[in-house]
């Protein structure tokens, strides 16, 4: 079997982030930062250092934010030269001319429409899916030890990741079959099955690498949980017809779309930075008499 390589990554990002308002009134919900980091950087990054060659960006109205984040901004660049400042932190952020690409959602129909208004750009290939407000630190990243299995197995790998039993009606859950390491045997998945019928505790964190037939599927979508196109009923279609597995991550989550673990990451992340796990300690110890 020949495992096309994946280098393609889809970012929905059309979401209007009501769970952060007023903070995202009139700032997109993925320029939150973590410390002194956009979350929609930190998920291009993943996909960079994973081998990715092309970010596709589903934006919506408002996003323009966003958009300027990846581009030239000559007036700071300028500025920073002549006081002599390291480039250093913004270097990494500019991308190649041409790239990102970005289309748009114009209606909020779900997880699967967003991907799916990204099919003319994705083509025939497998392509891989980031929802930005999960952040995802390990070495390698997620979706780079994600890469690696689909490099050995090839179809269709997402995310696993256990959760209490009682929060499974909140996500996607996988029914799993034989297990190989970090990897999961994908038999169902059910998007936020109702409680006290889920078939596992494993729920897909926000982590995809889809061939290219998912979106034929969300050609005709049905709606499903909420009313809304999900991308779990469309993938639900390719098992039994393509390989399908969940991979186990080796690092730490951090469901950013929730206040307490948008405030749970920028805790974490800045007692790993050297600069600023001393005063940060500091102050939490100080809360603590």
């Amino acid at each position: 079997m020949t495992i096309k390589p994946v280098r393609k990554a889809v970012f929905p990002v059309a979401g209007l982030g009501t769970r952060f308002l007023p903070a995202t009134k009139a700032m997109p919900k993925e320029m939150l930062t973590v410390v002194d980091k956009p979350l929609i950087q930190y998920a291009v990054e993943e996909a960079l250092e994973a081998g990715i060659e092309q970010i596709i960006f589903v934006t919506g109205r408002g996003k323009g934010a966003l958009e300027d984040h990846f581009d030239v901004s000559f007036e700071l660049e300028a500025t920073m030269r002549e006081r002599g400042k390291s480039m250093a932190l913004i270097e990494g952020i500019r991308q190649k001319p041409g790239s990102p690409v970005y289309v748009r959602q114009q209606e909020p129909l779900g997880l699967g429409h967003a991907v799916w208004c990204a099919r003319d750009i994705v083509g025939d290939e497998p392509f891989a899916v980031l929802l930005p407000d999960e952040l995802m630190v390990g070495e390698p990243s997620f979706l780079g030890q994600m890469m690696q299995a689909y490099n050995q197995h090839g179809g269709n790998f997402i995310g696993a990741l256990e959760v209490p039993e009682e929060e499974t009606s909140k996500y996607g859950i996988i029914t799993p079959g034989q297990v190989d390491g970090r990897v999961t045997e994908v038999l169902e998945v059910v998007e936020k099955p109702a409680k006290g019928t889920a078939r596992s505790n494993l729920m897909t964190p926000g982590r995809y690498i889809l061939q290219p037939e998912v979106m034929k599927i969300l050609d005709n979508p049905v709606k499903g949980a909420g009313g809304e196109i999900q991308l779990t009923d469309a993938m639900a279609q390719l098992i039994g017809k393509q390989p399908f597995h969940g991979f186990t991550f080796d690092g730490q989550r951090f469901d950013c779309g929730d206040k307490a673990g948008w405030i749970q990451a920028n805790i974490a992340l800045s007692l790993a930075r050297e600069d600023l796990k001393g005063p940060v300690q500091a102050f939490i110890d100080d809360l603590k008499r």
